[in-house]
């Protein structure tokens, strides 16, 4: 009897913990999402060299090429034999770069001069120009309107320039200082006001301001992008938090933790991952299980100084760029909290692959 009644206890702790395995799993596929690392690992170290600073990056997928901004020029790289393949010269405080491949030109974002440059995306020569407000930064292409946006941090504006002619379209008045932008490809840019701690919605057709939501608990927002199948915005905060927008009514639907310094995001529809890159080195995965809900899946560790990035939606590499600091100037009373110097030609491209 006592034989039995320990066989039959076993077989009833044995059903148990298979259904709570179960339950716990969730839904096909979830489960096995939260319980798995991303794969991200480091591949490949390019040294580029070179002096001066860096912003934002972006990779041309007509060309694929890798444009990265060094503050007085940007380079264009070829990713995967790691070959400088051009120059585009003085583009004067260069922040962002962006494309408009159906007519063959790409743009940059010089903050500097209050100016656009366009190039063209094949020889990479400068064709024009166009004047923005002063303090263009971020600059992205909407494919609805056809224009490109900058987004103008001194002036509080957004600068719309029209691709296929290099004209100023209009200005945007968006009520505070605009970091980085999204569009979502039916008409509406999106844009983070960093010092109100907001979200901007613009229709980027009559270039009028739609709708300016409170991001909170999200604060100082930077890095911006989209995943627009489900109309989901990824949010990088500087009080250490990913936030996930709805696009159709600005409600923060979740947050997820991350490093320190966040300065770019973006999402991946392939793998549905969002991403988060941080001064701090490191970069931090989370997974859309579902439109509302977003599980952390890893911090990889990059390197210190890899706060700007970019995704290749094909082969879902990620790409980041920094450089070796030597110690920082001492504090002074104009400058209480200064930036360690960056170490001649120790600019690199990391690349990260699964």
């Amino acid at each position: 009897m006592i034989l039995k009644r320990l066989i039959a206890a076993a077989i009833f702790a044995g059903v148990v913990a298979l259904t709570f395995s179960i339950a716990y799993a969730g839904p096909a596929g979830a489960g096995q999402q939260e319980s798995t690392k991303s794969g991200y690992h480091l591949a490949k170290k390019v040294p580029l060299g070179g002096e001066g600073g860096w912003d934002y990056i972006a990779l041309d997928p007509a060309t694929h090429l890798l444009f990265i901004s060094r503050a007085t020029h940007v380079i264009a790289v070829d990713p995967d034999s790691g070959k400088v393949m051009g120059d585009i010269p003085d583009t004067q405080g260069v922040h962002g770069i962006a494309f408009a491949d159906e007519f063959g030109r790409g743009f940059t974002s010089n903050g500097r001069s209050a100016s656009v440059a366009i190039f063209d995306t094949k020889t990479l020569n400068v064709i024009g120009d166009a004047k923005t407000d002063e303090g263009p930064d971020a600059i992205i292409y909407d494919p609805a309107s056809k224009r490109i946006f900058t987004m103008n941090g001194r002036a509080g504006t957004s600068t719309a320039i029209d691709a296929a002619t290099g004209k100023v379209a209009g200005t945007v008045q968006l009520g505070g200082g605009p970091e980085f932008a999204a569009a979502d490809g039916e008409g509406h840019v999106f844009a983070n006001l960093e010092d109100k701690s907001a979200l901007v919605e613009i229709d980027s057709r009559t270039l009028k301001l739609e709708n300016t939501w409170p991001l909170a608990p999200c604060e100082s927002p930077s890095g911006l992008a989209i995943d627009a199948a489900h109309k989901r915005l990824v949010v990088g905060c500087h009080n250490k938090l990913m936030a996930f927008v709805d696009a159709t009514n600005g409600k923060v639907v979740a947050t997820v933790a991350i490093g320190q310094g966040v300065d770019a995001n973006r999402f991946d529809p392939g793998t549905e991952f969002a991403f988060a890159s941080c001064g701090d080195g490191t970069l931090t995965v989370a997974h859309e299980d579902s439109p509302d809900k977003f599980t952390p899946v890893e911090q990889v560790t990059t390197q210190r100084g890899a706060r700007t990035m970019e995704i290749d939606a094909n082969t879902h590499a990620v790409y980041l760029v920094t450089a070796e600091f030597g110690p920082a100037p001492e504090p002074t009373a104009d400058n209480p909290r200064p930036r360690p110097k960056i170490l001649p030609n120790t600019f690199t491209l990391l690349v990260f692959t699964r």
